[in-house]
């Protein structure tokens, strides 16, 4: 790789691969001083890259030599986009005909790949799987404490017990208050999120489809002031996630001599089948840490807006228009990698202005490459 650019750039110059995988052109890239894009539709490839780049910029760091910072970016939801687009040729009743259509296609959609059987004379209802009522979200908007309220009303008076709630977001900050409040009203209440696998046809025929709970981080604050400065850290005190999956299936496919790491009753255990059919369990998710592959802080989470481009079909002009959300900001990380399983759980203190009041914004990627966050107020 490392001939390739050279032959095919000069210093400066920016290189890009669309299917980065584990980032090798883009780390190579950064060595040789060329500025870098690298994409790709899997997770687990932009997290692995993620770590790659952040080990390189302290080797280059440690080395005194240039590097740069880089941003990691959602570019599009697109098989969500999918659902939701309704042609603009079209007569306003024809128009809203087509979109219930695509509605009721992606509620199909997705009590399909959860496994579970229709249901109607609910109001926030749409399924029934395994005793639980099960309510799924919008595609384009997270599941909000609004609606979340509105299914534990109808819960209450249909004296239901046990739902599931399933969205692609949730708004933040909801777990897992809104399961207390409905665990005090004698509601077992389960909120998930809805993997993108559910568009991938063949992950679903192949049993791959894991809806897994909505996991919630909680972080200590720390301010040292002083005269001279006023200076931050925050402090990961917990992280709480349930897995589910069901392990019967997976001991009746193992096979002799061989081994598996499955997730039962919320924690990640791996199976081993001797000669003998004997099999053996070993729990390797112990502690709470032990879900955390990676964290991150942002000390001043609402200084970069998300702005995009937007261009108007009528005179062909662009705009730029603030989305609403911002730009999280890797300032400092810990993570874990093949060769240092060690995790830091205190960040640096990082000097900020004084009497200000800042919103610090603390993101987890777990060990499945889920990622989670959470903002909280420090100073003034």
């Amino acid at each position: 790789m490392e001939r390739i650019i050279k032959a095919s750039s000069n210093e400066g110059d920016l290189v890009a691969d669309f299917f980065c995988g584990s980032g090798t052109t883009c780390a190579v890239a950064e060595k040789l001083g060329r500025k870098w894009i690298g994409t790709d539709l899997g997770k687990f490839g932009i997290h692995t890259t993620r770590k790659r780049m952040i080990n390189l910029q302290r080797q280059l760091k440690i080395e005194k030599k240039p590097y740069r910072a880089f941003e990691i970016l959602n570019l599009g939801k697109y098989e969500r986009q999918h659902f939701i687009g309704v042609n603009a040729s079209l007569r306003q009743q024809e128009q809203h005909a087509q979109l219930e259509a695509k509605e009721k296609d992606f509620l199909n959609l997705i009590i399909h790949a959860y496994k579970a059987e229709a249901v109607e004379s609910f109001t926030t209802f749409q399924a029934k799987k395994a005793g639980r009522l099960v309510a799924i979200g919008q595609v384009n908007l997270p599941v909000s404490r609004l609606f979340v309220e509105e299914i534990i009303n109808e819960c209450r008076q249909k004296h239901i017990t046990r739902a599931d709630v399933l969205g692609f977001e949730f708004e933040m900050g909801l777990v897992p208050h809104i399961q207390e409040e409905a665990k005090q009203k004698g509601i077992d209440l389960a909120l998930k999120y809805i993997p993108r696998d559910v568009f991938d046809k063949r992950a679903i025929e192949k049993n791959q489809v894991v809806f897994h709970d909505v996991s919630y981080i909680e972080v200590k604050p720390h301010v040292q002031e002083s005269k001279q400065s006023t200076k931050i850290a925050v402090e990961l005190t917990d992280f709480s996630v349930f897995y589910s999956q069901d392990a019967s299936e997976h001991r009746q496919e193992l096979r002799a001599g061989k081994s598996k790491v499955i997730v039962d009753q919320g924690r990640v255990i791996k199976l081993a089948k001797d000669k003998d059919g004997e099999i053996t369990r070993t729990v390797l998710t112990e502690s709470w840490t032990d879900w955390i592959d990676y964290w991150s802080v942002d000390f001043d989470y609402e200084s970069k807006q998300e702005v995009i481009r937007i261009q108007d079909p009528a005179t062909g002009e662009w705009e730029e228009r603030w989305t609403g959300d911002y730009i999280f900001e890797n300032e400092w990380q810990s993570f874990r990698t093949k060769k240092d399983r060690s995790l830091e759980l205190k960040s640096v203190y990082k000097e900020v202005e004084p009497k200000k009041r800042y919103k610090v914004a603390v993101k987890v990627v777990d060990i499945f490459g889920n990622d989670t966050m959470n903002v909280i107020e420090i100073g003034a």
